[in-house]
């Protein structure tokens, strides 16, 4: 990399563009030993590109350079922005934005940051007192019926990283046409534009005036009271991995009526590095380390742990030989909604219209579930903002009871339009109210869904490329499953290909349908007659590519499932070879 020429001039000149008064001092002197440094890495990497708006928003290492999370980078996302609200909202009065943060290092900093410029821009700012979970600024955009929000926020990903989730009035993350629009604002966007400088009279801090209408309303998502009276003492080990849970889900867990709960004393500490996990992701064992040493020492039901900002949960409960086990992210959303169409049924809340939502890479027993219910079952694209829309496109003519997706996200509410740990978390523990007080576990539960409808492992492989060259080579890796789809997985044949960025799926006889989706996505998925199904999409997000196995068996008894799920192993390293990924 450091030998291409070209690229290091264009990215030289480019940085030198960093050296001008617009930039602090300390910018300047990281930026200017960037370029004096005889190995180039940290230029390129640094300069390469402009931090684009993906998924997710912005997201990215902290650092100077144009390709990094700082003040001016943030600084010129939010000008444009700005720009932009004020072309949508110019017939209203005054616009309104609500901007949150979570733990990490810098949020707090970046977070005052925009909203100094959304006011020198005229607009009116919600800005939280203190670290709050993102599902909160979701709910709080609806609640001030603002137009639109922001979170600086990295979600789960190393403490390096920050992030910056832009939000439009329904309290959901930006989709198009509104991504692109803001996108074309922000490209025209110069450090010189910025208005850094705030106008407090526009600036209005929340906190507890959000928090409680946000807590009462997750309260009205407890499906069966009674469970819980019976069941208060469930002793619960909880854990925040530092993050913004801490502000919300002891509260909203005792406000629903369990009063025995412990929490990781040493992960209820604000602190952006993390210091007590490599990583604060819920979806590693690693993470929940501590977590599972107290649930051990107090024999708990349950250990719960949600990601910094709080948005995603994981969970690990006691398996049929007493030995602590994880959940993984199908089984958590299998287990929601599985209770929530079960037990909506039985008290009588289930209406014909109401309807779930899941996305294309989470495990298909869900739809097996909704099939013998009668329950509307759609699928979406990976991220929340497409179940938001599944939401917003039935708004007023069907009720949203549920949704989620493998990477450990839930959102069982429409007054929020992104996955939510506070109301999940809630929900979970009253999941295990309602499986103790029939004399059973967490795990019991998941061992009944299976036997009902059918027994499913799934394997994600996260493939990472970092840099430029490693972003060349993900699409290389798309365009060559394009051009040579896999007739076989692990020994079962492929009957279906479907290719989002074409929307077209193809049999294994040919035919061709046309795959209904609101836009095109770089996403391939095979199915098998065994039905195996195999997914693939580049991270919007992060460096990687990433590979989604969903492999099925027939579970006649609790007993069978550890040899299902030693078959299913094998199973999944059959279909990576098939891939290409030993």
């Amino acid at each position: 990399m450091a030998n291409n020429a070209e690229l290091i001039a264009q990215c030289e000149a480019k940085a030198k563009q960093w050296l001008t008064p617009a930039f602090d001092e300390q910018t300047r002197k990281d930026v200017q030993a960037m370029i004096d440094d005889e190995d180039k890495t940290n230029l390129i990497e640094s300069f390469y590109k402009d931090l684009e708006f993906g998924t997710g928003g912005l997201r990215g290492i902290m650092g100077a350079g144009s390709n990094r999370m700082n003040i001016y980078t943030v600084g010129m996302a939010t000008q444009g922005f700005a720009n932009y609200l004020k072309k949508n909202f110019k017939d209203k009065e005054q616009i309104s934005t609500v901007v949150c943060y979570d733990c990490r290092n810098n949020s707090d900093v970046f977070a005052k940051k925009v909203a100094d410029i959304f006011s020198a821009n005229g607009i009116k700012v919600y800005l939280f007192e203190e670290m709050r979970p993102t599902p909160e600024c979701s709910f709080a955009i609806r609640y001030f019926g603002a137009q639109g929000g922001v979170n600086l926020t990295a979600s789960h990903n190393p403490r390096e990283y920050n992030g910056y989730k832009a939000y439009w009035e329904d309290g959901a993350q930006v989709l198009a046409p509104h991504d692109k629009g803001i996108i074309d604002e922000v490209n025209k966007v110069k450090v010189e534009d910025v208005k850094f400088q705030g106008n407090p009279d526009l600036i209005q801090l929340v906190g507890e005036d959000v928090d409680k209408p946000y807590l009462e309303k997750i309260k009205t998502l407890c499906i069966d009271p009674e469970v819980i009276k019976h069941q208060h003492d469930l002793s619960i080990v909880y854990t925040p991995l530092h993050g913004t849970g801490m502000t919300m889900i002891p509260r909203s867990l005792k406000f629903w009526g369990f009063d025995n709960v412990h929490c990781v004393k040493e992960q209820m500490i604000k602190n952006g590095n993390f210091p007590t996990v490599d990583r604060p992701n819920p979806e590693f064992a690693e993470a929940l380390t501590l977590g599972l040493r107290d649930a051990k020492a107090i024999d708990a039901d349950i250990l719960m742990a949600s990601d910094p900002d709080a948005d995603r949960v994981g969970m690990a409960c006691k398996n049929d030989k007493g030995e602590w086990v994880l959940i993984n992210g199908n089984q958590t959303c299998l287990l929601f909604l599985w209770y929530i169409i079960t037990n909506r049924q039985a008290v009588g809340k289930m209406q014909p219209t109401d309807f779930i939502v899941k996305t294309i890479v989470t495990t298909e027993v869900i739809r097996k579930i909704a099939e013998k219910q009668h329950i509307e079952m759609r699928d979406c694209y990976t991220g929340f903002k497409w179940i938001a829309n599944e939401i917003r496109v039935s708004e007023g003519k069907q009720q949203y009871i549920g949704g989620g997706e493998e990477s450990y996200g839930f959102l069982a509410e429409d007054f929020v339009r992104d996955k939510d740990a506070v109301s999940a978390c809630s929900l979970l523990a009253e999941i295990c109210a309602y499986a103790k007080d029939h004399g059973k576990t967490l795990y019991d539960i998941l061992m009944d869904i299976y036997t009902e409808y059918g027994f499913s492992k799934e394997h994600t492989i996260n493939v990472e490329r970092p840099g430029k060259s490693g972003a060349e080579e993900i699409q290389q890796m798309m365009a060559n499953f394009r051009q040579n789809p896999p007739k076989e997985l692990g020994g079962s044949k492929v009957i279906l290909w479907k290719d989002y960025k074409t929307l077209e799926a193809t049999d294994v006889q040919g035919n061709k349908t046309k795959l209904d989706m609101p836009e095109t996505s770089n996403v391939l998925q095979w199915f098998c007659d065994d039905d195996t199904k195999v997914s693939v999409r580049p991270s919007g997000t992060e460096p990687k590519i990433k590979f989604y196995i969903e492999v099925k068996g027939v579970m006649n008894s609790a007993s069978e499932y550890e040899k299902l799920d030693a078959e299913g192993t094998k199973k999944v390293e059959a279909i990576k070879k098939s891939l290409g990924l030993e």
